[in-house]
């Protein structure tokens, strides 16, 4: 990994947060409640349903733009992006960058019916049992993040708690790693994690390289019906909505909105 950029200041900081939490509950304990917890939920049948998914985001903050929405009551928010249609929520789980926490996390999963994945910087083994024993039923791994043994490893222990991963790449290179992986979902984040700038025409260059099998994620850059039609026609099976929603002032409506496009008539279709 390349060093000084704003994703290993991230990194940094998650790391002594995760010894932090594992300090307070030892990595034996969290494996248990994660055991104990209820069965996750099927992530991949409710992206294959028709027409473009959306997965929307409990999100306070950013590092690129700050503070975004207080979100007092995020059950309150994700009960609304229900209602609007979403098929996934996402809850932003890192505190120093993002404002957000488990505690959000379990909210959102005693609120909704619907699959949660866990938005976070994953390093390590102890958050992946943490994200199950919250709830989450897929989680978030970034290939820039992580050296490739650590990405099959992270992978392969998600999948064996009975969890989704959203691999997310930024490049074609970190797309073919992710392949190698053995990914079956992939999102490609416009943003670059290292730097902050967004490339909106980065999905269009990485999707048509990847195989119909893999269900693909545009990430970022959606403010609208027009962002979720052009992603549509550029391959996308889902878009992830955050900044877009949370600002909206009317967030199951806004929701509601890019489900109607997503499953028109009209609306770009994948090519399976």
């Amino acid at each position: 990994m390349s060093s000084g950029t704003v994703l290993d200041s991230i990194i940094e900081g998650v790391r002594a947060d995760v010894a932090a939490r594992e300090a307070a509950v030892p990595f034996a304990d969290i494996k248990q409640r994660a055991k104990d917890a209820p069965p996750p939920l099927d992530v991949m049948a409710a992206l294959r349903e028709p027409g473009i998914g959306v997965i929307a985001e409990v999100k306070r903050a950013s590092p690129s733009r700050g503070e975004l929405a207080s979100i007092a009551d995020p059950a309150e928010l994700a009960r609304a992006y229900q209602d609007g249609g979403a098929r996934v929520i996402s809850v932003l789980t890192e505190q120093r960058r993002f404002n957000g926490s488990l505690d959000d996390l379990d909210a959102v999963r005693a609120a909704v019916s619907i699959p949660v994945l866990r938005k976070d910087f994953i390093v390590g083994p102890y958050q992946i049992h943490e994200a199950r024993a919250h709830g989450a039923d897929m989680l978030l791994l970034i290939v820039a993040a992580l050296e490739q043994d650590a990405l099959v490893s992270m992978l392969d222990r998600t999948e064996s708690l009975g969890m989704t991963a959203l691999v997310e790449v930024h490049t074609e290179e970190e797309a073919d790693r992710a392949l190698q992986a053995g990914a079956t979902l992939i999102g490609v984040n416009a943003r670059d994690l290292k730097t902050l700038e967004v490339d909106r025409d980065c999905f269009a260059r990485i999707a048509p390289g990847l195989p119909s099998s893999v269900i693909r994620v545009a990430e970022s850059g959606v403010r609208g019906t027009a962002d979720l039609l052009a992603y549509a026609g550029a391959g996308a099976d889902a878009v992830l909505v955050g900044e877009g929603l949370v600002t909206s002032g009317d967030p199951r409506s806004a929701v509601a909105d890019l489900v109607t496009a997503g499953t028109h008539p009209s609306c770009p279709k994948p090519a399976r």
